[in-house]
């Protein structure tokens, strides 16, 4: 199978890391295979034990190969959207001297992202992302496309995401630790944002809130643009802390009652129906109501909730036309939506991806990582090819020397990563083990934010 049909979807949350194999057929997404490990080492959705998460990366990759049956070799990643910072850009470069026009070619697409880069960028950040508003041909705007176009002046104006250097330096690592190439880096509200919000919900605006184990995070899509983005630090993990500390139970036992019975909206839980907990210090199990249980919950994610209600307010967001679409693991909990109706205005949905196998909001940001690499166009994949060279983030005024050749429409799309040669990697050790056993066919993501959302949601 060709490697270039397949993507490779990598979510690195708190709770749990999904693989998720995609081959793309005739321009449509299958997912022909999913690897979903426990998650060790992380906090808030970042990672802080290299080692740990290299090691669940593996075991998530390895039964996603397994069901695949295909060599996975290169990832694609999802980053946290933990203090992100967007601000907009603008670029522009001279295609001919003396006021000769010629042809626009992929160089000149390149060269005026280079230009667009040259910002004033603190040295504990990096660019994630610069995601093309429009270009402008010898000022004439609105063009999503030069290429192919006469001109003697290239403009570009773009929106540019930058992070903590700390973020990407210990993803990479830990990527790589585990044995595999990182075939591009994704900002996980843009992924899931641009792919699983239908055109209209992007144009006219929607709210999206990713209820994960660790973190909760919400953005704002609006006119197909990204506008903002609000981590909160907590989850679904607290939920099960305080189920753990108000019934006295392990926290083993309290995600069992969390999936198990668990209702966020106290309302819907059954006050008659009881259920046996096993209480620290006690013999026999001790009985709750299940209307209790949905308390506790309930309690927690009326905080959340709450907080992101109060945010949104502080930046004037409107009631927007989309709504709000909730995501992640925390979405499938039973009476999440009548819960968010109290706090949100509009339609409120939950994501669930439609193919089989993956049919919970869980596995909406592996997916959405999929699709979203799967569908960048030629311009997209030029201006991802400027901004993954280190010497360009690092040094955005540095000159590059002249490729050898430009054709025109070639394309290159790759992090310049290649993984690490130390000890064998647990992907290694599986893989050796896998090959002595059977041999088998395998186919090769704030003040300047704040007064720019002021404008916008006046």
């Amino acid at each position: 199978m060709d490697d270039s049909e397949v993507f490779v979807g990598l979510d690195i949350g708190t709770t749990s890391i999904k693989a998720l194999v995609c081959e793309n057929v005739k321009g449509q997404l299958k997912v022909i295979g999913v690897g979903i490990a426990p998650s060790t080492g992380l906090n808030h959705g970042v990672i802080v034990d290299i080692d740990k998460t290299a090691h669940a990366i593996s075991q998530a990759i390895a039964k996603a190969e397994e069901k695949s049956n295909l060599s996975i070799k290169k990832v694609i990643v999802g980053l946290p959207a933990n203090y992100l910072q967007m601000q907009k850009v603008h670029g522009m470069v001279t295609i001919a001297s003396q006021g000769q026009s010629r042809e626009i070619v992929n160089r000149d697409v390149i060269d005026v992202a280079k230009e667009t880069l040259t910002q004033n960028i603190p040295p504990e950040r990096a660019v994630l992302d610069l995601v093309p508003t429009e270009f402008a041909v010898d000022g004439f705007g609105g063009i999503k496309d030069p290429r192919g176009m006469v001109s003697v002046r290239l403009e570009m104006k773009a929106t540019l995401y930058t992070g903590p250097k700390t973020i990407i330096h210990n993803t990479k690592k830990a990527v790589q630790r585990a044995g595999y190439t990182i075939r591009d880096f994704v900002i996980a509200p843009i992924a899931t944002d641009f792919n699983l919000l239908n055109d209209g919900e992007q144009d006219f605006g929607t709210v999206v809130i990713d209820l994960g184990g660790g973190q909760t995070t919400t953005s704002i899509v609006h006119d197909h643009q990204l506008k903002y983005t609000f981590v909160d630090p907590e989850g679904g993990q607290y939920v099960t802390k305080d189920i753990s500390t108000v019934l006295n139970t392990s926290l083993k036992n309290a995600e069992k009652l969390k999936l198990n019975h668990g209702y966020a909206d106290h309302t819907l839980a059954d006050a008659a129906a009881e259920i046996n907990v096993n209480v620290v210090g006690k013999n026999e199990p001790v009985q709750f109501t299940e209307a209790y249980l949905a308390e506790v919950i309930e309690a927690r994610m009326r905080q959340i909730f709450e907080r992101i209600h109060q945010r949104l307010q502080s930046i004037h967001a409107p009631e927007l036309p989309g709504g709000v679409t909730i995501i992640g693991g925390g979405a499938a909990m039973p009476g999440i939506k009548e819960l968010a109706q109290q706090y949100f205005a509009g339609n409120i949905k939950i994501y669930v991806p439609e193919q089989m196998g993956i049919r919970h909001p869980g596995y909406a940001n592996g997916l959405s990582l999929s699709m979203y690499e799967s569908q960048l166009s030629d311009v997209d994949k030029l201006i991802k090819q400027t901004i993954q060279q280190p010497d360009i983030i690092e040094s955005p005024r540095k000159e590059e020397p002249a490729p050898a050749e430009d054709d025109g429409r070639q394309l290159v799309h790759q992090w310049s990563n290649e993984p690490e040669e130390p000890a064998p990697t647990t992907k290694s050790r599986v893989k050796e083990k896998k090959r002595s056993e059977a041999k088998k066919n395998q186919h090769s993501l704030g003040s300047r934010l704040k007064g720019m959302l002021d404008n916008l949601f006046d």
